[in-house]
């Protein structure tokens, strides 16, 4: 298939880039306009279609940190005016989860089990948005993770250290499980202060193990269910996987973490500190990111602004993010 490739100059600043501005992850909130009426929150779930697929987003919150952590390899100057210029905080990069509910085959399978509050207080929405459209806990009969990350597996644990998803089976990567839990995994890659290294570690443990006992394990490549299949994206992790959802002539892909800001890690290609091998992971998300631009593919991201939906297109330089219209 033809690529289209678009001169970086023509291309304006991901526009979805703005919405995260308002949700710093931060205490506070800002001063409302005299007479005007302070919403009590806006919608945190979105509905759409994949072919014959039902679909719809689950905000599971946010969470964040240093923009450097996020793009390990910026330049300091132009990173502080590249999120100054798409009126983000140049201090603090807030991160949605996304978590993607599809209903297929008469199943609900749950694509990301979101963060909790394994990664701060703002996180742990999903199960408040599942009620919102009418569902419990109880009504999920699968859950696949992409990685083993503690925003990724969190509320996979109940506050009384039960099984957050009763009936759920529970799908993750061969590979993530060798590493972050049959062992003691070196996490010394991550540009971060080591307690909160230790903290990590633990976290990814602790929401796992409610499922130890009969957790599913795969290889990125796999099709999970008709219609979902796994792509092999490793390097993040040592097992991360995309995920394709698949109907007829439509698609869908998770990305996962290959990205996760579209203006830093898109529009721009700085490479996430976080990942542990960070030439694989480029490998990755050039290989992933060249078919979703190539196909023209309807893309996920976990962490981008919520919904979190749009297309990649190929430019001179890379690729940039074009934000899906809303649907109403």
């Amino acid at each position: 298939m033809t690529r289209l490739t678009i001169n970086r100059r023509t291309i304006m600043l991901t526009a979805a880039a703005a919405s995260g501005a308002a949700l710093t992850g931060r205490p506070g909130r800002p001063a409302l306009a005299q007479g005007a009426v302070a919403p009590i929150g806006n919608a945190a779930h979105y509905r759409f279609r994949v072919g014959e697929v039902a679909a719809t987003v689950l905000s599971d919150g946010v969470i964040g940190g240093p923009p450097r952590v996020y793009a390990s390899d910026a330049p300091e100057a132009e990173l502080g005016a590249v999120l100054r210029n798409a009126f983000l905080p140049a201090d603090h990069m807030t991160l949605n989860l996304n978590t993607l509910l599809i209903e297929t085959g008469g199943r609900r399978i749950l694509l990301e089990a979101g963060a909790g509050q394994s990664m701060g207080p703002n996180g742990g929405r999903l199960f408040a948005n599942l009620a919102a459209v009418g569902l419990t806990p109880g009504d999920i009969d699968a859950v696949v993770v992409s990685h083993a990350h503690p925003d990724h597996v969190g509320n996979l644990r109940a506050p009384d250290g039960g099984r957050a998803f009763p009936r759920a089976a529970v799908f993750v990567p061969r590979a993530d499980w060798d590493f972050f839990v049959r062992g003691e995994p070196d996490l010394s890659y991550m540009p971060v202060p080591a307690e909160f290294r230790r903290n990590f570690a633990a976290a990814i443990k602790r929401g796992l193990e409610p499922v130890s006992r009969d957790v599913r394990l795969y290889e990125a490549g796999q099709e999970i269910v008709p219609g979902l299949t796994t792509i092999a994206a490793s390097g993040h992790t040592p097992g991360m996987a995309a995920l394709l959802v698949h109907s007829g002539r439509d698609q869908l892909l998770l990305t996962a973490d290959l990205a996760y800001l579209p203006v830093i890690n898109i529009d721009r290609n700085w490479r996430p500190g976080p990942d542990r091998d960070k030439d694989a992971a480029l490998e990755a998300r050039r290989r992933i990111f060249d078919r979703a631009a190539a196909d023209r593919l309807l893309v996920l991201g976990f962490h981008y602004p919520f919904p979190g939906l749009g297309r990649m297109l190929r430019t001179d330089t890379g690729y940039a993010w074009v934000p899906a219209p809303w649907q109403f």
